[in-house]
């Protein structure tokens, strides 16, 4: 987030906090696709999508290269995505548990 100069790190953690509670008020994938699709450009938009294909690639296993040539994501993007994966903050992790089928969450999801 982009901090606003004037503002107390406790006003942005507030701001923070409602903008996620907003999220998951959403009940449902059309709402929450709805939200986003307000919420953020085309280009932010597709970013997150793209780190979410490149989560679901990782963990099957796939080299960089090889998600880059089936995405076009960056191998830098992807990169970074392998990182939070493993020393991030665990919201992927959570993510791919609540989310993705057992058979598609691969090894990195069981090193959690």
């Amino acid at each position: 987030m982009k901090p606003n100069r004037h503002d107390s790190q406790q006003h942005r953690t507030r701001a923070e906090n409602a903008l996620f509670g907003a999220i998951v008020s959403m009940k449902t994938v059309p709402e929450c696709r709805n939200l986003f699709k307000d919420l953020c450009t085309p280009a932010e938009l597709q970013a997150l999508v793209d780190r979410w294909q490149a989560v679901e690639l990782l963990q099957q296993g796939l080299p960089y290269r090889q998600i880059h040539d089936r995405t076009s994501v960056s191998v830098t993007t992807i990169g970074r995505v392998a990182r939070f994966l493993t020393d991030g903050f665990g919201g992927y992790a959570t993510a791919i548990e609540r989310t993705l089928p057992k058979s598609r969450r691969g090894k990195a999801a069981r090193s959690h």
